[in-house]
């Protein structure tokens, strides 16, 4: 074999191997559809967003079958049309990130004595499943609990994209929990905070992906980072434009890069591997190469079915059976935002503000004055 032909199937059997072990490990994962067990604990659930969206609003009316006593409230400095059972708080912090800076408000007026503190993206449908898997966790000692991102109802290619990414790719919090290494991964669409991790929030007001530190931290401590048992539930409808799914994951790649710098090369390598092998399979017409990409499909279409049966809300959901197609989709989105992050390294534009990434993913703002770039 020529000295290419072994690098790429190097590169395939590291890749299949990656794959091949998640999949035993999600093997092993049970579903979250086990008979819920109802909680009755008191829920302090804050809803941090700035200007909502129809889709958010409608959200944030639904009905959450929660046994126990719960209170939701909206953090904005805007007040929008709630339904009777939701309360508003004006809140418009001057923090870096604003969504810790509204959770930081909230929780400096609101009494959070013996309730216990959840806090949820406008996005995200809550049910009382997801109440009670935020909650359960922090019951059992959790400091930090955290929900799998599930976009459903996705009408159209940049929604397909975006549900297959998260949903049947590596880059589903799913997968990424049965791989993490260290501090477990966190999606901060859907959080159940203890004391100790509402406590360390005070000092991520300037970070990009607070989620991300806020999970190392609590971990460097000896502290349990938890997984809820039901998924966070994100309806997309029509996304529309392909830039709004690859400007937020190029962000993301910007963040994984000043969080975990050691991380980001395995995104190529590890995460979205298929597209490039199948080229150079192409390209470099080995027959024992192209069979060992066909396995890695194979084993990747494998994976993507089982994050699909685990990753699935609890009743019918439209498209279920797209995990044996939209996992490439989702592959080629994260490839292609990883690229694009390439450029302008160490930098992120966040809310039509241009920042520098400090290590940790703390953020400074790029002064326009001074710089005449961006603002």
């Amino acid at each position: 074999m020529s000295a290419p032909v072994l690098l790429v199937l190097g590169w395939t059997v590291l890749a299949t191997g990656f794959s091949a072990v998640t999949l035993a490990r999600l093997m092993r994962m049970r579903t979250g559809r086990a008979a819920r067990t109802p909680s009755t604990a008191r829920v302090l659930l804050l809803r941090p967003v700035d200007a909502p969206t129809p889709r958010e609003l409608e959200n944030l009316a639904l009905p959450i079958d929660y046994a126990g006593e719960l209170e939701q409230v909206v953090v904005s400095p805007y007040r929008p049309r709630l339904g009777p059972d939701v309360r508003w708080l004006p809140s418009d912090p001057l923090t870096p990130n604003r969504k810790v800076g509204h959770l930081l408000y909230a929780l400096s007026v609101l009494p959070t004595e013996g309730r216990v503190v959840l806090a949820v993206d406008a996005d995200v449908a809550v049910t009382g499943a997801l109440v009670e898997g935020l909650v359960a966790p922090l019951l059992a000692g959790a400091a930090l609990s955290t929900a799998a991102p599930t976009p459903v109802d996705a009408r159209d290619g940049a929604g397909r994209a975006m549900a297959g990414l998260l949903r049947y790719t590596h880059h589903s919090f799913l997968a990424l929990h049965a791989m993490s290494a260290g501090a477990p991964a966190v999606c901060g669409k859907a959080l159940g905070l203890s004391a100790e991790a509402r406590a360390s929030l005070e000092s991520l007001a300037d970070h990009i992906g607070e989620d991300l530190e806020l999970s190392k931290r609590l971990h460097a401590r000896g502290l349990d980072v938890a997984l809820s048992a039901a998924p966070a539930v994100v309806p997309l409808g029509e996304v529309g434009s392909w830039d709004i799914p690859l400007s937020r994951f190029t962000r993301w790649m910007r963040v994984l890069a000043s969080h975990r710098p050691g991380l980001y090369p395995t995104v190529p390598l590890l995460f979205t591997p298929t597209v490039p092998l199948v080229l150079c399979a192409a390209l470099l017409g080995s027959p024992v190469l192209s069979a060992a990409v066909a396995l890695l499909v194979a084993v990747r279409a494998a994976l993507a079915h089982r994050l699909g049966v685990l990753g699935a809300p609890q009743g019918p959901v439209p498209g279920r059976g797209r995990a044996w197609t939209d996992w490439l989709l989702g592959e080629v989105l994260l490839l292609a935002a990883f690229a694009v992050s390439l450029g302008r390294q160490g930098t992120v534009t966040w809310r039509g503000r241009t920042y520098t990434l400090l290590r940790g993913g703390r953020m400074v703002r790029v002064s326009p004055e001074l710089t005449g770039g961006p603002g």
